[in-house]
């Protein structure tokens, strides 16, 4: 026995692959290992990737890539030989000219696509390629023009794979060879019936069959359709992505899928380039063309090299673009065909249940032979003359082949037990999609069950991120500027403050002032920049003044840098009589390093920041951090000559606390967390106070917790990305934890790419962060993360569930049969009978179970464990104990049946047939219920929570009393008197009984921390409840 186990456990070694990123190795090495015993290997592998057509595609995309860094990088040379069929002319056809355009769409997309600088040239710049597609630079395209521009310069969307029908899963479902085996022996066993029994008697036995591998295949195939919508809907909302873009001469957002040739696209850090196109204007603004060529070196774009290829990224600055191709006139667009194939990689449940189910297939096809070797020699012993055979003697070998091997084989091999794991995921990643998640890779679902890290964000994630300015620090003074009496305050200085304020605060910003069709002023941009603008906004209205923003001319502009923590930018300051003025905005501590002087009390004097004063600031900041206020510092330098931005001697204008107040519920959101083991550690960029105040205020920072470092820590502030990725590296590697993180720039792009989940924000979220993100929280909100957790958990639990009812039946089933033609000569169940079982067990059975909907109790206990054993000695005790109880009564019926159920006359023996049938399904049908608790003794708790479960209970229950009393002829059954129903339900119940005798015995789990219920060790919180 300890052999067949050591074994066992060897060859389901074979089948252990990582969540994220699993080689090409591991994942051949699984499939090698199912080998060739799969009854249906299309819908089996329906949702594994076919690894050669994935490997086809990734070389086709390294061409396309090797042709476009060539293209890119050796202009010259490849405008001679890849792109000498473009050198052509390129007519105006009719319909553009009709619609005021003067350039083609190929000559257009030539352009840029070939980097002809040249070209370009000859249109006259962006500025005459503009005029050719009747746009102003300014005001944008006009809305009620897209249309004709998107028929004269085509749709920025991409051919896709056409959806798969329904047909085409009954097609799949219908490829089962042991149901088409069961279908052969059916269309010959109707041959034989009405050769020797004749009409229509002869052929009731065959169409039975018939009809019910149909009924088989029509229910498994609706159910697979069922599933693939669910998973179309979340495809269609990975791919919306908003852009900015100014149209009607108002900036606006628009899907990505309505952008035209001619838009005018405003780009910044994180976005994904949305079409072919050329620079406008900007600063600092380099791109990742990673993705199209292959290299890892960003790009400058500017004026002097303005083209920019969709589908690239922006790593740094900002810029305004002009659309000139879209959609399959782009190279990305070329690329979109391949990057869709492939599919998506396993989930690492589903690889172990096809080692589960591979094992299993083995025994039963082994039994299979068995039975049918002891049926052909029972039958060949009776049998007096071996050379004389007959019709009958055909029809009795037929039947032991269909009615009894292939049918074992069909009920033994258990295929549902890995498409159980996507039907629940599907289920799951639906509902998370209404509560504000979208589960962007299948296995992120699953793998947040055993979460026991979560790696959190502060801005936006654990508060609200609607800032507002709150305090300021200014000309040594501190005021509340939420009321008008502080706003007084501030500004009853002289104006050349307010003026000094005001112009930092509108040119030292990556956000916008802008106004809509309707005249209302908004800000676009980040929270924090936001925020200030809207300060900015407020002392201009009360103090009547205009900070000027149009007449100052930015001269230089460094970006916010999350390494840097500050933005800088010169610009040619009216204020200043033209002269450059640099502003320095960022980090209070930071900026505070680079300043040697302050503006004083009477708001015109500039004095040395001697070190008292900069206590005394200092001191202002920390108190700002300790009310849970993000700290901004801003400065100013005037520069004598040159554009460069000055490193150091900087004069202070302000200090800036911002309030961004708590999300509701994350404080009990944390505390659930807690109660889960799972270990919230807050990581931000904030001052050290400021993180610990609000980490305080969510109960993430305890009394033993610990703030900066160490592997203990609960809070890290003033993190950088490097940081980050740092952290989730060793948490995962040195503490074997299964972290979650969470991100939302683009320098996060490599934690949540390291982290076994990878959690993006929806919101404030970058293009570039999603991509690399498992889960897009929708909402921004850290109860979201829960509801994943919970979910993830409700997946792991709901397919255990699947796995104990389905391996007792699997288990029952062949002992009976085994046992039955070992002894009688015959199966005590048809093949109609047993597929019906099958079909309780495998798609009804799935169905019920794994679209079970979480509870609260699933957040009481700890997450499972890296290398955890997937059936626990739980299950094996539920397993085998209700095995042995049907095993007993069906033996006790099937030989002791008619005695004891009183039954005589001439249909005695079809009754007790149908009775052994009837009560087998019945103690399915209540174990059914049972494994919806695998410890708990009450198994009613919250079960019509789950209308699936409830629904396909009752369904399986009425279509068993129509099989019986209505199908007789077809499914070889006979009517049940009232008190034989009666008997074979109250048998079926006893089964409740015996799973809560089971749960009152003790399991021993010293030498498996997954021996609790599902996988779990409950924390100690008192009795348990029953």
């Amino acid at each position: 026995m300890a052999y067949l186990r050591n074994k066992s456990m060897e060859f389901l070694k074979r089948f252990e692959v990582p969540a994220k990123n699993p080689s090409e190795d591991a994942q051949r090495r699984w499939r090698d290992a199912v080998g060739t015993l799969v009854k249906n290997r299309r819908r089996r592998f329906r949702m594994v990737p076919d690894l050669e057509k994935r490997s086809q595609v990734e070389t086709q995309r390294r061409q396309i890539q090797e042709k476009l860094r060539v293209a890119l990088y050796v202009q010259k040379a490849a405008l001679q030989f890849i792109d000498a069929a473009r050198k052509k002319e390129h007519p105006l056809p009719e319909l553009a000219r009709q619609c005021g355009f003067s350039i083609s769409a190929e000559e257009l997309a030539s352009v840029v696509r070939g980097h002809d600088s040249k070209s370009l040239r000859l249109h006259k710049g962006v500025d005459g390629v503009a005029r050719k597609v009747n746009v102003s630079l300014a005001d944008g395209v006009k809305s009620d023009d897209a249309g004709v521009r998107a028929e004269v310069y085509g749709l920025n969307q991409y051919p896709e794979k056409p959806a798969r029908t329904f047909w085409m899963f009954l097609w799949d479902a219908s490829q089962d060879m042991t149901l088409m085996l069961l279908a052969l022996c059916a269309l010959i066993s109707v041959g034989i019936g009405l050769a020797t029994e004749g009409w229509p008697g002869g052929m009731y036995d065959g169409v039975g069959i018939m009809l019910t591998i149909f009924l088989v295949v029509m229910i498994t195939a609706a159910s697979d359709y069922k599933q693939s919508l669910q998973f179309r809907d979340l495809d269609k909302e990975k791919k919306k992505i908003d852009m900015h873009v100014t149209r009607d001469g108002y900036r606006q957002k628009v899907s990505i899928y309505d952008i035209v040739v001619g838009d005018i696209v405003h780009l910044s850090i994180g976005d994904q380039v949305p079409a072919d196109g050329l620079y406008i204007d900007g600063y600092s603004f380099l791109v990742d063309e990673s993705s199209l060529s292959g290299e890892s070196e960003p790009v400058h774009v500017s004026t002097a090299n303005p083209f920019l290829l969709g589908g690239t990224k922006v790593q740094d600055g900002s810029a305004r673009m002009l659309v000139t191709a879209v959609g399959m006139r782009t190279e990305w667009g070329n690329l979109m065909e391949t990057l869709s194939q492939g599919g998506e990689d396993e989930t690492p449940l589903q690889v172990k249940l096809n080692g589960v189910a591979t094992i299993i297939g083995k025994i039963g096809l082994a039994f299979a032979v068995l039975t049918f070797a002891v049926l052909m020699a029972r039958f060949l012993v009776a049998k007096k003359e071996l050379l004389r055979w007959s019709m009958a003697d055909a029809l009795s070998v037929l039947n032991f082949f269909a009615a009894v091997a292939v049918t074992i084989i069909v009920v033994a091999v258990p295929e549902g037990l890995p498409l159980a794991v996507t039907l629940s995921l599907a289920f799951a990643m639906k509902k998370l999609m209404q509560e504000r998640a979208l589960v962007r890779h299948l296995s992120a679902c699953e793998t947040m069950g055993s979460a026991s890290c979560i790696c959190t964000d502060k801005t936006g994630t654990l508060t609200t991120n609607h800032m507002v300015v709150e305090k300021v620090w200014a000309a040594g003074a501190t005021q509340t500027v939420t009321t008008s009496k502080g706003f007084d305050e501030l500004i009853k200085s002289e104006t050349f403050f307010s003026k000094l304020l005001l112009e930092g605060v509108f040119h030292c910003s990556g956000s916008e002032v802008v106004r809509d069709k309707d005249g209302k002023i908004t800000v676009m941009g980040t929270p924090t920049e936001t925020a200030i603008l809207e300060f900015g906004l407020q002392v201009e209205k009360h103090a009547k003044i205009e900070h000027a923003a149009a007449a100052a001319k930015k001269l230089k502009v460094e970006p916010f840098n999350s390494v840097k923590k500050t933005m800088a930018v010169v610009v040619a300051s009216p204020n200043a009589a033209g002269r450059p003025r640099a502003f320095l905005k960022g980090a209070s501590e930071v900026v505070l390093k680079r300043c040697s002087c302050v503006v004083d009390g009477a708001g015109t004097v500039e004095k040395k920041l001697t070190e008292a004063k900069t206590k005394r600031v200092a001191s202002a900041i920390d108190a700002f951090a300790c009310e849970a206020l993000r700290t901004l510092c801003l400065a100013y330098q005037d520069i004598g000559a040159g554009n460069d931005v000055p490193a150091d001697g900087y004069t202070l204008i302000a200090v800036f606390g911002i309030k961004d107040p708590l999300r509701p519920g994350v404080r009990e959101a944390v505390k659930t967390c807690h109660d889960a083991g799972i270990n919230v550690r807050m990581v931000t960029g904030d001052n050290i106070n400021t993180a610990k105040a609000i980490a305080r205020e969510c109960g993430i920072l305890t009394d033993d917790g610990i703030a900066i470092e160490g592997p203990e820590f609960r809070v890290m502030a003033r993190s950088l990305p490097l940081d980050k990725h740092t952290l989730v590296t060793n948490l995962r590697g040195m503490f074997n934890e299964v972290v979650a993180v969470t991100g939302d720039g683009t320098n996060d792009a490599p934690a949540l790419h390291e982290a076994d989940i990878g959690l993006a924000m929806g919101i404030a979220g970058t293009e570039v962060a999603k991509e690399n993100a498992d889960v897009i929280i929708m909402d921004d909100n850290f109860s979201t993360i829960i509801n994943v957790a919970k979910w993830g958990r409700s997946v792991y639990i709901n397919i255990q569930k699947f796995v104990q009812f389905q391996l007792t039946v699997n288990i029952v089933a062949l002992m009976v049969n085994f046992v039955s033609a070992s002894f009688t000569g015959s199966a005590p169940l048809t093949i109609v009978q047993l597929l019906w079982v099958n079909l309780i067990m495998d798609t009804l059975g799935a169905l019920a179970l794994a679209t079970e909907p979480p509870n609260d109790s699933m957040m009481q206990r700890p997450p499972v464990g890296r290398g955890d054993n997937f059936i626990t000695k739980v299950m094996w005790r539920n397993i085998i104990g209700q095995s042995i109880y049907q095993l007993i009564v069906l033996g006790v019926l099937l030989f002791k049946g008619k005695t004891l159920l009183l039954l005589n006359g001439t249909q005695s023996d079809a009754q007790l047939n149908t009775f052994i049938f009837n009560t087998f399904v019945f103690c399915q049908v209540f174990n059914e219920v049972n494994s919806r608790e695998m410890e708990k003794i009450n198994v009613f708790a919250g079960i019509f929570n789950s209308w699936i479960f409830s629904a396909v209970a009752g369904a399986t229950a009425a279509f068993q009393v129509i099989i019986v009393e209505l199908m007789g002829t077809f499914a070889s059954t006979v009517h049940l008197s009232g008190r034989l129903w009666l008997i074979s339900v109250l048998i079926g119940s006893v089964s409740l009984v015996i799973g809560a005798i089971l749960k009152c015995i003790p399991v021993d789990s010293s030498s498996d921390s997954s021996d609790r219920q599902d996988g779990y060790q409950p924390i100690p919180t008192g009795p348990n409840a029953v």
